[in-house]
């Protein structure tokens, strides 16, 4: 099954040639190598790049292990380049090689090749490797399928498909898998045997239970406001365990440079500054988050919101959480509240408020949503997005109203 990643094989044509190593991360399984090794190999010959100017190299594979020692692989490159062209050179797994840092900066100095790298290993997905090469190298982060990609191979209807989707997650794999059992098994399989072994293997955690049923609590309360205190208070309230909040803080760190998880910080949008605490924390793939408590909890209203953030995040977006402070008079008396806007999208110049709302069936419901989106003071789009297929409106304070499937399916749909 051939799934386009269009989004992302876009990122590499627009980045060919630039002088710098392209860094292809993301989280494991999330179709790094086929998007490198298949996608964008296949466009490179379509453009009428030779074959012998794509230098693939899957250091994964046991007939390449001789290339795993540096001097190896950087004389294996040298000898393929025979004239002035370009040459494309595309490295899968490239933390298996010792010292690949100084393989990579070594090739940079050749002045006819471009150098493409993807890594699945706990070293490799941290997220700091991009300072390994000062400067000389681009991040081109990598999710797993958004709902749109999801649904161009998808034999269904989109309702029937966003149940899959929010179930079983977006990693490729698992899209190709035609039953529950087989699903569910993979998902299971993987969280506990690559997912966590490489956070543990990576920060040498001595008691990994410690750190899955940190994940599990995480798992349970995606969009919930916390901090590692809050989260230390709930081990020891649920579990009788107690974990400083230091190690928490650890944990969060570890499982956020393996991209298992992201946070959204708070944004106090009157004040124009961040709040210190608490974060809220989403999962890169909901599949792989459904997978830690067994797929058992169902809150369909913080698994869009969820979906929503991912979405955003793939759109080349930073998102916070926006928080407006009011004092606002009730009777003889001003009483200080905090209201949450669930979503501030950034990228560049350009800024967009949203809300997720799984649904507005009367006017209260309304009100309650656009209220947030009235108190702020600018001109940036404000928009709100719920679960019921509804059509796309504006009030005439501005307020856009779209369905969640027209946001998803629609790549412009923030545009306009």
């Amino acid at each position: 099954m051939k799934i386009k990643r269009d989004y992302y094989l876009n990122k590499l044509i627009e980045a060919q040639n630039d002088g710098l190593i392209k860094i292809i991360t993301g989280i494991r399984r999330c179709g790094k190598s086929y998007l490198l090794n298949t996608l964008f190999s296949e466009y490179l010959l379509e453009k009428g790049v030779k074959d012998n100017h794509i230098i693939k190299v899957a250091l994964d594979d046991s007939d390449n292990e001789d290339l795993l020692l540096p001097r190896n692989l950087s004389g294996f490159i040298k000898e393929k380049i025979k004239d002035e062209d370009v040459y494309y050179v595309l490295l899968d797994e490239i933390q298996l090689v010792d010292n690949f840092e100084g393989v990579l900066n070594g090739l940079l100095r050749i002045a006819n090749i471009d150098i493409y790298v993807t890594g699945s290993n706990s070293k490799f997905l941290s997220s700091d490797i991009i300072t390994e090469f000062r400067g000389r190298g681009e991040e081109i982060r990598v999710y797993p399928l958004s709902f749109y990609e999801f649904m161009s191979v998808y034999k269904g209807n989109k309702l029937d498909g966003w149940v899959e989707y929010i179930t079983y997650g977006g990693l490729p794999l698992v899209v190709s898998m035609h039953s529950d059992e087989r699903k569910t098994a993979y998902l299971q399989e993987q969280q506990k045997n690559v997912y966590v072994n490489d956070v543990v293997e990576r920060n040498n955690i001595k008691n990994d239970d410690e750190l899955v049923n940190l994940i599990e609590i995480i798992s349970s309360s995606i969009g919930s406001l916390s901090n590692p205190k809050k989260l230390s208070d709930t081990f020891q309230s649920t579990a009788g365990v107690n974990i400083d909040s230091k190690t928490i803080s650890s944990y969060l760190k570890y499982l956020e440079e393996a991209f298992i998880i992201e946070k959204a910080e708070r944004y106090d949008i009157k004040g124009k500054k961040y709040m210190s605490t608490p974060y809220k924390y989403y999962f890169s793939d909901l599949g792989l988050r459904n997978s830690f408590i067994n797929f058992r909890q169902y809150e369909e209203t913080h698994i869009m919101e969820n979906v929503i953030y991912l979405e955003l995040r793939r759109r080349g977006y930073h998102v916070d959480v926006g928080v407006i402070e009011l004092n606002e008079r009730k009777e003889n008396e001003y009483i200080y509240k905090q209201i949450e806007i669930d979503f501030i999208a950034n990228k560049g110049n350009n800024k967009i408020y949203i809300q997720s709302a799984f649904s507005m069936p009367n006017a209260e419901k309304i009100n309650q949503e656009e209220r947030p989106l009235l108190k702020i003071n600018d001109s940036f789009k404000k928009i709100i997005i719920v679960k019921d297929y509804v059509k796309r409106t504006r009030t005439e304070n501005g307020i856009i109203t779209m369905s969640i499937f027209d946001f998803l399916l629609d790549p412009d749909s923030l545009t306009y």
